[in-house]
């Protein structure tokens, strides 16, 4: 109770268990929706979700994409009629976009630096025990290549938590920002999820500061 405590008392804290909530809504009401009567609760989860999303107050510290944010909150509450609320989602959804690509992109290198590294390890292991580095225990030869990247990927993931667990949250946030933008569409169940399962990743890293990602 007490740690629970700690971490709500944090801005970030309280922002990542909001998040949750609202993509937790998004993805029960996708679930129920079709379902014949469930008209109150589908309703009920779609204002506790748009009560929530405006209540949340952004801290990704993207700065404009904090300002558009802004901007569609000073509309959402209704303090300014008068903005173009498609105009700035497109422009918020934009730039997070391109933010998640270059955190995508950092993700990439420190994978491949990790997985470089532990194919360094088992080259070494291999070699003092006379072993060919190359020579992995497969049984089709085609699909050697295949297996040896997914398994040294594997390796090198679960040897860095703070990387597996930063690599989903950004894979996970980018479904919003490409269904907005029209890149890869999708629907509110899989945003859902995907919000949730970043949402989650968020609230472990803010929990647990030995999980956050530290770059090179």
């Amino acid at each position: 109770m007490d740690a629970f405590t700690r971490f709500t008392n944090q801005t970030q804290g309280r922002d990542r268990l909001f998040r949750a909530t609202q993509y937790t809504c998004m993805l029960l009401t996708y679930l129920l929706e079709p379902k014949a009567g469930k008209e109150k609760v589908v309703m009920k989860l779609k204002n506790l979700e748009s009560s929530v999303s405006t209540g949340r107050k952004s801290n990704l510290n993207r700065v404009i994409y904090f300002i558009c944010d802004t901007i569609l909150w000073v509309r959402s509450v209704g303090l300014a009629s008068g903005i173009n609320k498609e105009k700035w989602r497109t422009w918020a959804a934009r730039h997070y976009y391109y933010s998640l690509l270059l955190s995508l992109g950092r993700d990439l290198y420190e994978i491949t630096l990790q997985m470089e590294q532990v194919a360094h390890n088992r080259a070494k292991r291999e070699k003092s025990s006379f072993q060919d580095p190359l020579e992995y225990s497969v049984a089709d030869e085609e699909t050697a290549w295949l297996q040896s990247f997914l398994l040294l990927l594997f390796r090198s993931l679960k040897q860095h938590p703070p990387l597996f667990l930063d690599t989903v949250k950004n894979f996970c946030d980018i479904l919003n920002p490409l269904h907005q933008l029209g890149i890869c569409k999708s629907n509110p169940g899989i945003i859902g999820l995907g919000g949730l399962v970043s949402s989650i990743a968020g609230i472990i890293i803010v929990a647990y500061p030995q999980m956050k990602l530290k770059t090179r």
